[in-house]
């Protein structure tokens, strides 16, 4: 490992924060705390901290003693000096002088000495950092010290390894009683570089930013350099030669972990996939002993409350007949599901049951031939997983090299998913009413799509946005940020329907709501009309929307988990204009076509609705558009968008709206509405 330290660099550090008000030090705490951050080798979203002793002024203005310690829950890649809350020092120091404190007590604490009342939560690990008598303290996660220490000998390999340069610190868990124990290891040998924690990480200290950064690097290297010698041969398993598309596997894996709603009818706990397939995860994932090294635990206490403790282990999966593989899936979820509920129940019970249980759904999967998956309530979240299980498999890797992975015990492991600072790492804001669900929206790069993409997102949807105009597209998904998927697709096209919707699988790991919105408008007097016109309107306005909902329909069946169907139809189904029917024709057939898959897909749990708008200004009603429909009717265009009972111009927003008030309606289907500012001409009898 190389150090990346700068003098160019840190210079420009101390410049940049000093425009700020703020001094060298912390200045250099950030800059060598993104160093650390931005290698997820030594820690990953969250994990890890650092610290600095200063003087700064309190709020009076008084110069007083300060550690500036990481916030709890803050990335160290790309954190600022807000991300370092200041704590008064002379209280933390004497707390070591107490036999016990409870958690709820050290958090008073530490809250109650922020210079700041509305700074975050000091880490977790703030009082270690205090106890140590060092002006720089970096905590981090390395992979290499992992592989090295997570050992049934891990503290004789890291004697042989570092000899007298650290010091080694039995497991416990992180808070008072941790920092109380590395104190008492370092005061017996205060030369020591460094502190190696058993089955949790390192702490390197200096007296300034560069040497305490460094420190690290040299530690780190050595563990690698012991991985280097002595790696045994990693035995594969014998797998199928053709494995199997991952747009075909993953709706399996994604309905399996899904889990329905036991006070509410209709609706699932669903997760999304982030998926990941590097070579060496396919060493991990294809080992003849995956049972066992899987199943060990975590390589670090604190990935426990992302990836719980052991992932979902599931068969190879060959290509061709999915059914056994499906079969397979099924009984594995579920007996991973039946697995964790026991586990909660023995260590719930051990510690008086005063816990109440997480969801028990996987957050890792692992499929031999294939790769690993991340679950999560979000691309974010899955993300984040698949980032901490990818570095997990190459830990567990090198240490299966040099010897057997061993973590921490199960009821350690316990105690670590359920302590309430560490599940405070997570937030707390409600969860959105679509979270973990994926929305597909066709015609996106329009009014109507871009506007109910941008809806549903914020009702928590991973969005996927399809267009023929994948510039629209693009801009649209921009528009909304975040994991926003924009995806070229022809609704024309049988093919390319095909192909954005396995993207969207590949992506997200399958669909949830398909929106068809996609259409566009043509006219001409009935009898007089060229055929091609007809056919072509057909083509889009109709077979357009059969494509889409038989694609959405084939995934929903595989995940086994519901769906939701929702048509752009028109008041043109019910309420043919002059000069309209190419364009009203296909839509009423499209308005049987949504009661068709309300009829015959009910009984799987997928919904079919409609919204039936009219007049709203997009690509199909455009201005020439609208003046030409105002001519056709004999009235202005401003009487024409607003000529409807309530005399209101109804907009992309309001039809974004009726889709998703549809979406979150669990127990209707075949429905239709209306969205046109009143038009009993329009309504259904």
């Amino acid at each position: 490992m190389q150090s990346r330290w700068s003098d160019s660099e840190a210079r420009r550090a101390i410049a940049h924060y000093g425009e700020q008000g703020l001094g060298e030090a912390l200045a250099l705490r950030v800059y060598t705390t993104r160093l650390l951050g931005g290698d997820p080798h030594l820690v990953l979203h969250g994990g890890g901290n650092t610290s600095v002793e200063t003087r700064m002024p309190d709020l009076l203005g008084a110069e007083t003693d300060v550690l500036c310690v990481k916030g709890s829950g803050w990335d160290m890649a790309v954190i600022e000096p807000p991300g370092l809350p200041a704590v008064r020092l002379a209280p933390l120091l004497a707390l070591r002088r107490r036999d016990t404190l409870s958690d709820e007590e050290m958090v008073r604490i530490q809250r109650a000495n922020l210079l700041d009342p509305m700074a975050p939560n000091p880490s977790v690990e703030t009082l270690l950092h205090a106890f140590l008598p060092h002006a720089f303290v970096d905590h981090t996660h390395a992979t290499a010290l992992l592989s090295l220490i997570d050992q049934p000998n891990g503290e004789d390999l890291a004697s042989e390894v570092y000899g007298a340069r650290v010091g080694i610190v039995p497991y416990v868990m992180p808070g008072f009683a941790l920092a109380k124990k590395a104190a008492e290891v370092y005061d017996a040998d205060p030369s020591v570089e460094g502190l190696v924690l058993d089955k949790h990480g390192l702490f390197t200290f200096g007296v300034d930013a560069r040497e305490s950064y460094e420190r690290t690097i040299a530690l780190v290297t050595l563990a690698e350099e012991r991985l280097a010698r002595g790696r045994k041969t990693f035995k594969l398993a014998a797998l199928p030669q053709e494995t199997a598309r991952l747009a075909d596997v993953a709706p399996i894996v994604r309905g399996a972990c899904s889990l329905e709603d036991e006070n509410n009818e209709g609706a699932w706990r669903r997760m999304v996939l982030d998926f990941r397939a590097s070579e060496r995860i396919l060493a991990f994932v294809n080992g003849e002993e995956i049972e066992h090294y899987a199943n060990a635990g975590v390589v670090t206490p604190d990935h426990t409350i992302r990836t719980k403790n052991w992932p979902l282990i599931l068969p190879p999966v060959a290509h061709g007949d999915l059914t056994e593989f499906r079969a397979g899936t099924r009984a594995a979820a579920t007996a991973f599901v039946a697995g964790y509920r026991a586990y909660f129940a023995t260590h719930n019970a051990r510690v008086g049951g005063t816990k109440r249980m997480l969801d028990p759904l996987p957050r890792v999967a692992l499929v031999p031939g294939l790769g690993l998956f991340g679950l999560g309530s979000s691309k974010k979240e899955a993300k984040i997983v698949a980032d901490l299980a990818e570095v997990a498999a190459e830990t567990i890797l090198d240490a299966e090299a040099i010897g057997r992975f061993e973590a921490i015990g199960e009821a350690d492991m316990f105690d670590m998913e359920y302590w309430s600072l560490e599940q405070a790492k997570l937030g707390s804001a409600p969860e959105k009413p679509l979270a973990g669900q994926v929305a597909v929206i066709t015609g996106a790069g329009g009014a109507i799509g871009a506007a109910t993409a941008k809806a549903f997102a914020a009702a928590g949807a991973e969005v996927a946005l399809l267009d023929r105009d994948i510039n629209a597209a693009q801009a649209a998904a921009k528009v909304i940020g975040g994991a926003a998927l924009a995806v070229s697709c022809d609704v024309t096209n049988a093919t390319s329907v095909r192909e954005a919707f396995d993207r969207v699988v590949e992506t997200f790991g399958g669909v949830d709501i398909a929106v068809s919105n996609a259409g566009a408008a043509w006219q001409g007097r009935i009898g007089e009309v060229d055929e091609q016109a007809l056919r072509d309107s057909f083509e889009l306005n109709f077979y357009g929307h059969q494509r889409v909902a038989q694609n959405a329909v084939r995934i929903m069946r595989v995940q086994g988990a519901g769906g939701c169907l929702l048509f752009n139809v028109s008041k043109q189904a019910v309420n043919p204009g002059p000069n309209f029917g190419p364009y009203g024709l296909p839509k009423a057939a499209t308005l049987l076509l949504v009661r068709q898959y309300a009829l015959e897909y009910g009984a799987h749990g997928i919904r079919a609705n409609a919204v039936n708008a009219d007049r709203i200004r997009s690509g199909l009603l455009t201005e020439d558009f609208i003046a030409q429909r105002a001519t056709a009717r004999g009235v202005s265009e401003a009487e024409y968008m607003r000529g409807n009972l309530l005399a209101r111009e109804v907009t992309a927003d309001d039809v974004a709206q009726a889709f998703l008030h549809q979406a979150l309606q669990l127990k209707t289907t075949g429905d239709v509405t209306t969205v046109d500012g009143g038009n009993i001409a329009a309504a259904l009898r």
